[in-house]
């Protein structure tokens, strides 16, 4: 009788060395380097033809600016005082008890002016309004700070 153990020692290095074997043979074929002519003489080359076509859009034309369209509004405001009256009289004496100053308004009289809206206000030249100006109004007022139409 023979040992089995020689002939199947002989098939683990055979088999795998076959299996490398192939893998570098397959893998010199797939590179092309190794490749010759039957003649023996150096590879050959051929020439290739490429076709490449090129498609170019045609540029879009760019839109025509839309016309500018400007309106006037011409705004004439007329403001007018009313005639201030003399508290201590027209007599020009200089009697003893006239506090005042002679002629001014008293500075409790308040001055008196409304604006409908920024436009008026701008128009009677009076803009920006502050708190505590005649004509100064909450409505004139967008954020509250104390000062109209700025």
């Amino acid at each position: 009788m023979t040992p089995q153990g020689p002939r199947w020692g002989r098939k683990r290095f055979v088999i795998p060395a076959l299996l490398v074997a192939a893998f570098l043979g397959v893998g010199i074929g797939a590179s092309g380097g190794a490749a010759e002519d039957e003649d023996g003489g150096e590879p050959s080359a051929a020439p290739t033809a490429t076709v490449t076509a090129t498609v170019t859009a045609a540029p879009e034309p760019e839109p025509e600016p839309e016309p500018t369209v400007t309106e006037t509004v011409t705004v004439t405001a007329t403001v007018t005082a009313p005639p201030v009256a003399d508290p201590g009289g027209d007599d020009g004496g200089g009697g003893g008890d006239d506090a005042g100053g002679g002629g001014e308004d008293p500075p409790d009289a308040p001055e008196t002016a409304y604006y409908e809206n920024c436009a008026a206000a701008r128009a009677a030249g009076a803009a920006p309004v502050l708190a505590g100006d005649p004509g100064y109004g909450r409505h004139l007022d967008r954020d509250g700070d104390g000062v109209a139409c700025e």
